[in-house]
């Protein structure tokens, strides 16, 4: 893949920001950052009480003087995800940077009204659909970036994406809630954003438009707390050993405010230095038949 070119006049100061999962965790921490070095935003969140919230935040960190509009979607289906793109595009006449951050895990197999896996739908494939939908958009601005949030859990899914069984109905039947089948599942969606955006990456060589992921870390945030007693136990240990989700932010506000990233379009990305995911997740063949899969799964 080409070289990012590096812009020594980047910056988000005046640059409108889309962010998926910005009312709490990581994605608050770094739109309430992003505002702060001048940014417009635009949030899309499935509950406007909670958006409403954390603009009200927002405007109060950094004296009400970020312009911030919101946008209600459901991440897990596709209707709602091509009706806010439709107020989107009719609303923003650019887009510079997308940031693709909402993200969750669910104990029980569940699926969307799409007949899609719920974990792989909000954490995969309504990315897919929201970043292919607004993609000419993002390409008008001549200079733009796509950014996913990942995590270093994908490389518990080392055997790779498994296509056969890409609504995890096997998975769940045959691997116990003990046995990590919940957790297996939301590595794998880990690992198809990063192959994703490598694919992504692939794609927009020499449009102007650069794609990264990043894994943020350990975070204490309020995820997986949906899940009964035993996930909320577990992510209270955790929270222990964990980073500030003002931490976990620091690498996405960099790759969307940095005037200097210069790695390979596509790259995966730890504490603002390029790393090597695991080896599942730079299986190039997988990543355009991931391409591919999201592909039939958005027909409407």
């Amino acid at each position: 893949m080409d070289k990012m070119t590096t812009n020594s006049n980047w910056s988000v100061k005046g640059k409108y920001v889309l962010i998926t999962g910005a009312t709490s965790g990581i994605g608050f921490a770094a739109a309430k950052e992003l505002a702060a070095r001048g940014a417009n935003l635009g949030i899309l969140a499935r509950n406007n009480a909670k958006a409403n919230d954390a603009i009200t935040q927002i405007q109060a960190y950094v004296g009400g003087s970020t312009k911030i509009d919101v946008f209600l979607a459901d991440m897990s289906s596709q209707q709602s995800l091509r009706k806010v793109v439709d107020e989107i595009l009719s609303k923003c006449p650019r887009i510079d940077v997308l940031i693709n951050n909402a993200g969750a895990l669910f104990e029980t197999r569940q699926l969307t009204g799409d007949g899609i896996e719920m974990t792989w739908a909000v954490n995969h494939l309504g990315p897919f659909l929201l970043t292919t939908l607004l993609l000419e958009r993002l390409k008008e601005c001549g200079s733009a970036r796509i950014i996913t949030t990942a995590s270093h859990g994908h490389k518990m899914a080392k055997k790779g994406l498994e296509f056969d069984d890409i609504s995890a109905e096997r998975l769940y039947k045959t691997m116990k809630k003990l046995m990590g089948g919940p957790t297996l599942r939301y590595a794998q969606t880990k690992l198809a954003n990063i192959l994703f955006t490598a694919e992504l990456g692939r794609r927009l060589d020499g449009t102007g438009v650069t794609a990264h992921c990043y894994d943020p870390g350990l975070v204490a945030t309020n995820f997986n707390q949906n899940n009964g007693l035993m996930a909320r136990m577990t992510m209270a240990v955790m929270k222990l050993f964990s980073r500030t989700p003002e931490k976990g932010a620091e690498t996405l506000v960099w790759l969307a405010d940095s005037s200097s990233i210069t790695g390979p379009n596509g790259s995966y990305y730890v504490d603002k230095q390029l790393k090597n995911p695991s080896e599942a997740a730079q299986d190039l063949k997988a990543a355009k038949q991931l391409w591919k899969t999201s592909a039939e799964q958005i027909q409407s």
